[in-house]
């Protein structure tokens, strides 16, 4: 299979996980040793300054702390759009990568970031186990457009990545979480 990363993994209707239960994820590596991804859609109840305050001039004054993956919940991972790539410490696209752990100039990086998030956690898939839920249509694949990466209406996203597909995809963002509510 193809790398996927740089793709988004919107949740399938199959996929009852509450982990990962409509939710849309930007895969961020993708090779045969396994998969790493944030998610996008997640908020947590505390803000970046509450929850990482040495963190805070990066994220956008009272911006929620992303709850990216159930790996490693008390890790972060800071996302970020590049002015100067060449600061990121690992690239995802040419100008979208990681913000590195041992910052020495925040204000360098501050200059080369123009936007950023801040997740606890990540999402994380072992050898052929992203192929495995793939082939079960647990997930559906589409390209990013940065606006999702960053989105200010992470509530809305899963359903506004499926509308965007359209067609069948569009029908299926309206569906309700209990279908046999309905």
């Amino acid at each position: 299979m193809d790398s996927l990363r740089g793709k988004l993994l919107i949740a399938g209707p199959t996929l009852l996980d509450p982990n990962f239960r409509r939710t849309v994820i930007l895969i961020t590596e993708h090779t045969e040793d396994g998969a790493m991804g944030l998610v996008l859609n997640r908020p947590s109840t505390s803000t970046v300054s509450e929850a990482v305050p040495d963190l805070d001039w990066l994220a956008e004054p009272g911006a929620a702390l992303m709850v990216g993956g159930p790996v490693a919940p008390t890790g972060v991972i800071v996302l970020a759009e590049w002015n100067d790539p060449a600061q990121a410490i690992v690239l995802v696209e040419p100008d979208l990568g990681f913000v590195p752990g041992d910052l020495e100039d925040t204000d360098a990086v501050a200059t080369a970031v123009r936007r950023a998030r801040v997740f606890a956690g990540h999402a994380g898939w072992g050898p052929g186990q992203l192929e495995g839920e793939l082939e079960e249509d647990a997930w559906i694949i589409e390209p990013p457009r940065r606006d999702e990466v960053f989105t200010e209406d992470p509530d809305g996203l899963w359903a506004a990545v499926l509308k965007r597909k359209g067609r069948r995809f569009a029908l299926l963002s309206t569906m309700p979480l209990d279908p046999s509510l309905n």
